[in-house]
């Protein structure tokens, strides 16, 4: 159990006298934690907070309001928030067994009432909430939340800290030029890579980009960024079968850079990108 120490002070006709120490204890008979599925967010994530509330004493403890700040900080003089709850994603168990749906105010800050924990019990709280634009992006980002647990005063606070995901994340979009071709025409097909997260691709992600032509180019021709590549170093084709690949690590796609606008505080993410071509004759 927690101690507290408090000593008085005396003063009189110039002179100053001490006390004794009184010496206290405090009888903690509720314990909060709190922790995230998973340490790592993206932006287009949901975050599993598990809240559990475990009370020691002999008799419930009834009618707790917890709340959870969703990571609100300051900027430019406002409160903003990196995470905003699912709405229907709470879940309660009391001793382990499911139980009503608490009453939820969305927020935010996130708020839970009407949570009895019973005697010698434990109550836990589960439910999701979804990364937003005032979360950071960048390598070494994290968010950090709070919850407090109280039934008129102050009984217990937990946070959990999670950080954004240093990975790349890639999308890639298709299009031929041009549309329509006639027999034994040229055609150029165009892959643009798209990276939007904080980490460049490297050697060991293999980045491998496979299409199979149909129909079938003759005499290739293939760029990356611009530069020429090479067949047999930097790509495979067959031409019996249409079959392209590019060899495993050969293209690499920078990291997305980010910066925060100034007047919403939202983080605005410009992806790194590659663009690969084929050429040939249908």
């Amino acid at each position: 159990m927690p101690q507290f120490f408090n000593q008085a002070q005396l003063s009189y006709s110039g002179s100053v006298i001490n006390s004794n120490i009184a010496v206290g204890e405090i009888n903690e008979t509720l314990r909060v934690t709190k922790t995230a599925v998973g340490d790592r967010y993206s932006p287009t994530d949901d975050v599993t907070y598990v809240v559990s509330i475990v009370n020691s004493g002999s008799s419930p403890i009834n009618d707790l309001t917890v709340t959870d700040d969703l990571g609100g900080y300051t900027i430019g003089g406002e409160t903003v928030y990196p995470l905003n709850y699912t709405d229907g994603s709470a879940s309660v168990y009391v001793n382990g067994i499911l139980s009503a749906a608490p009453a939820v105010t969305a927020g935010p800050p996130l708020v839970f009432t009407g949570i009895n924990v019973p005697a010698a019990g434990n109550v836990i709280i589960v439910y999701e909430a979804a990364v937003t634009g005032f979360a950071s992006p960048e390598a070494g980002g994290e968010i950090v939340n709070t919850v407090t647990v109280d039934n008129g005063c102050a009984i217990g606070t937990a946070s959990e800290t999670v950080f954004a995901q240093e990975a790349p994340e890639l999308t890639v979009t298709k299009t031929v030029e041009p549309t329509i071709v006639s027999e034994c025409g040229n055609i150029t097909y165009s892959f643009l890579i798209q990276n939007i997260g904080n980490t460049a691709t490297g050697e060991a992600d293999n980045v491998t980009l496979r299409d199979t032509f149909d129909p079938i180019l003759r005499n290739i021709v293939v760029t990356y960024d611009g530069e020429l590549l090479s067949e047999g170093v930097d790509y495979t084709y067959n031409e019996l079968t249409g079959e392209f690949s590019t060899i495993p690590g050969r293209i690499v796609i920078p990291a997305a850079t980010f910066a925060r606008d100034p007047e919403t505080g939202l983080w605005v993410t410009t992806p790194g990108v590659g663009l690969l071509t084929v050429s040939g004759t249908i």
